[in-house]
């Protein structure tokens, strides 16, 4: 998934008229995506030149009206099928214009998609009317949200009113609002149903009034749509000199600002904050009319005790329709037996874990935020708005969490076989975990790093990938844990920068702990590590030395180079007869740790390498950190080993 935020300058763009689009003007954003490209003349251009031919028309008469989605080149091979869609603005047909812009602004966007992205084979174009996307990938049958474009509108903040706080939730609970009567709680729409998942909505309880609008494909599901939405909700960061948002990608999105952006009337209006509060419908009322009356504007004069109150409480309805959980203090000190230290499972940056049961017998762990925590609130907060989203077999599932006075707790899936380093790190238990049971937990790892970096709603980069951060259940599959630490990335971008450097030495990539530098690949090289220290059941963080070198990586690298790679191997599984597959995963580990980030596979052909055979693998490059290795008796480094101006923070395992 990629997510592009634009320059408050690009907003001039968005208020172009449908006329706009005839006239010749460039889309007011577009996505070239890293998919690769096609050549002049091929089966690709052909198949995407079929679908720009009839897509158009198709979305201006199909039902539902104003969208289409098709597949060109079912009979070619893999790399020449094109998977594309178009989707018009459910106000397209109203906008002083017939149903027929719809198709005009998707034509267009088929000639500028191959214009401003010449010969890619992934391109989204967005118009305020229309958006276009395409791509090699079967991206229809999935609900991901490809192709995320961001902006904000600082320009009107002059405009808004109240304090910046208010104005925020106000904007919540509108964006709330408005999700409950684009795709109502009750509903099982989708597929064929001639559902648009559409509204808009004014606000006139501030000065001056918000609109807002959402959308999404009327293929979604109900409930796909609905997380959807809430998705692109929760990834943008709200405050109050930002009077607008744009946040849209090819299957979603929405849009708010303080004047009316779209045509028509809105379908709906929040004329007092207790509408808002009022339960989701089945199917939408017809429009109310949008007069302004005394009561509107003596709410206008109320500020906001209650505004605070009542927003809450939508909060709270929101909550009761997810399986995230918020605990009252009391049942945590119960199921804890007040926090009692024989309950207690471990003790990190974060504060303790502890084990408790809650009433109906279901076990759990919690985590309790100490007061002196290195972590503190911002990554308490950050992992409640990531984790709570994600669901996968090789995740730690996040129950809910508590929030009382100075408390915080999180509250997890009881993990009855602690962490992986509980394990393989102990001369007798690790005995107890097989080749086979350890492959799994590598084979598990990489699918769930697979789902966080490319199948998830969000791309995420964990940042802290490490063996005390996977956990294992009563079969001993892998689930990784501890997101807070964890970015939600753009992948359009390559990587990012930063000035705090957070994680745990020995599993950091060298370009992010040396230049603050993260990408997907720094996730890539901390696997690589926990890959090598499965093998070995030796541990690449702190000073350990191993042969001529001070840590794990040199050391494997040493021994790959020298033929002599069985060395590193876990002696208590060199009987089971498993040694290439070993050798196998020890290749992809050290493909993994290279020195450079571009060198490193995806984790989706780090998936494929595991599955295929030994001798078509590439031959790794130097791993990073290589030259750190003992010399005479003393620590030698022909590598720069000063960090100059970045803060290292080293987060202790539990």
């Amino acid at each position: 998934m990629a997510i592009l935020t634009v320059l408050p300058l690009v907003l001039v763009m968005l208020l172009l008229p449908l006329a706009a689009i005839a006239s010749g003007d460039p889309p007011w954003q577009h996505y070239c995506g890293s998919s690769g490209n096609y050549t002049a003349g091929s089966k690709y251009q052909a198949n995407l030149q079929a679908l720009a031919a009839t897509l158009p028309s198709t979305a201006s008469s199909s039902s539902p009206a104003l969208f289409a989605k098709d597949a060109a080149g079912a009979g070619d091979a893999e790399p020449d099928r094109v998977f594309a869609l178009t989707l018009c603005r459910g106000d397209t047909a109203s906008a002083n214009a017939s149903s027929s812009s719809c198709a005009d602004c998707a034509s267009r966007a088929f000639r500028d998609a191959q214009s401003v992205c010449p010969y890619s084979k992934e391109v989204a174009v967005y118009y305020d009317p229309c958006l276009l996307y395409f791509s090699g990938d079967d991206f229809l049958s999935s609900p991901a949200n490809p192709a995320q474009v961001r902006l904000y509108d600082v320009d009107r903040s002059t405009r808004r009113g109240g304090g910046g706080a208010d104005f925020v939730t106000l904007v919540r609970a509108l964006l709330s609002y408005t999700m409950q009567w684009a795709v109502p709680y009750n509903s099982t729409g989708g597929g064929a149903a001639a559902v648009r998942w559409y509204t808009t909505v004014r606000m006139d309880v501030v000065t001056p009034p918000l609109f807002s609008l959402m959308q999404c494909t009327p293929d979604m599901s109900g409930g796909d749509c609905r997380q959807c939405l809430q998705d692109l909700v929760g990834n943008t960061t709200f405050n109050g000199s930002v009077s607008g948002v744009r946040n849209i990608g090819a299957r979603c999105g929405y849009r708010y600002d303080t004047y009316k952006f779209y045509g028509g009337e809105p379908k709906l209006k929040i004329g007092s904050l207790s509408e808002i509060n009022s339960t989701a419908p089945s199917s939408p009322p017809p429009p109310p009319p949008v007069t302004e009356t005394r009561s509107d504007k003596s709410m206008l004069r109320k500020k906001d005790t209650m505004a605070r109150e009542e927003v809450l409480k939508l909060w709270r309805l929101e909550e009761s329709d997810s399986e995230f959980m918020l605990f009252d203090f009391s049942q945590i000190e119960d199921a804890t037996s007040n926090f009692s230290e024989d309950k207690k499972l471990g003790e990190g940056g974060f504060g303790s874990v502890y084990k408790g049961q809650l009433p109906n017998g279901l076990e759990v762990a919690v985590k309790r935020l100490a007061a002196h925590s290195s972590q503190g609130l911002v990554e308490f907060k950050n992992e409640i708005q990531l984790i709570a989203k994600l669901q996968h077999t090789n995740l730690v599932n996040l129950r809910g969490c508590c929030i009382q006075g100075e408390e915080n707790l999180l509250i997890y899936e009881y993990m009855p076989n602690k962490s992986l380093d509980f394990f393989i790190f102990d001369l007798k238990r690790a005995a107890l975990l097989n080749w086979k049971t350890r492959l799994n937990i590598i084979e598990g790892i990489t699918q769930g790093l697979l789902y966080l970096h490319k199948h998830s709603r969000l791309c995420i980069i964990h940042r802290d990938l490490k063996a005390s951060n996977i956990l294992l259940d009563r079969d001993m599959n892998p689930k990784i844990s501890d997101f807070g630490l964890a970015k939600i990335f753009d992948s359009n971008d390559v990587q990012r920068n930063t000035k705090r450097v957070v994680g745990t030495y020995g599993y950091m990539a060298p370009e992010y702990a040396s230049e603050g530098c993260f990408s997907l690949k720094s996730d890539v090289f901390s696997f690589g590590v926990l890959v090598l220290e499965i093998i070995s059941g030796k541990r690449n963080a702190g000073f350990h030395q191993y042969g001529d070198f001070f840590n794990l990586l040199g050391y494997a690298w040493q021994l790959w180079k020298d033929g002599s790679w069985h060395e590193l191997v876990d002696p208590s599984l060199v009987s089971e007869g498993q040694m290439m597959e070993i050798k196998k995963c020890m290749k992809v580990a050290l493909l993994c740790v290279q020195e450079n980030a571009v060198d490193r596979p995806t984790m989706s052909a780090v998936v494929k390498m595991l599955s295929s055979e030994l001798k078509i693998l590439p031959e790794p490059k130097q791993p990073a950190f290589f030259n750190v290795r003992v010399k005479h008796g003393e620590l030698s480094n022909t590598a720069p080993s000063s960090i100059n101006d970045v803060t290292i923070t080293i987060v202790n395992g539990r």
